[in-house]
């Protein structure tokens, strides 16, 4: 059974924080292959969500105040262990991630950077794509834009 926290950046214990940072090197370097900055000091101005089954961190995201990756509050670092992923995980972190947008942050608008693999998923929450595809550290992804009003 998942056990799903959310904390500010400054509340997370130091093993909360490794295993995070631990699941999306895991993920976005050794599984994809891809290297990347992935400390790219966001996270202290985030609001972290995580799940744990058995102490585990087996997902994670952050919800990313405006004004730091765009001008609307932003949503980056989904990421679901591999053998979670058919539970759903990530369209729970997702439509959690956007309810603290809309109802804490007061946002009407929410801007993504997605892996274009993913982009049904995105659409599947709404989100529009508003880029071309375009290159992040070597993966394919577009813009995605959700409204909220």
């Amino acid at each position: 059974m998942i056990e799903w926290h959310r904390k500010d950046f400054n509340e997370l214990t130091i093993d909360e924080l490794y295993e995070i940072l631990r699941l999306r090197s895991e993920i976005f370097v050794v599984e994809q292959d891809c290297v990347y900055q992935d400390l790219d000091l966001k996270d202290k101005k985030s609001i972290i969500l995580f799940g744990l089954e058995d102490g585990e961190v087996v997902a994670t995201s952050r919800v990313i105040p405006a004004g730091i990756s765009y001008e609307c509050p932003s949503i980056g670092r989904l990421v679901v262990k591999e053998k979670c992923r058919h539970y759903g995980y990530a369209r729970k972190m997702m439509l959690e991630a956007i309810s603290i947008i809309k109802n804490e942050f007061g946002a009407h608008k929410i801007k993504i950077s997605g892996q274009a693999y993913l982009k049904e998923f995105y659409m599947s929450l709404g989100f529009k794509i508003i880029t071309d595809v375009y290159l992040e550290d070597g993966i394919e992804h577009f813009g995605f834009e959700l409204d909220l009003i």
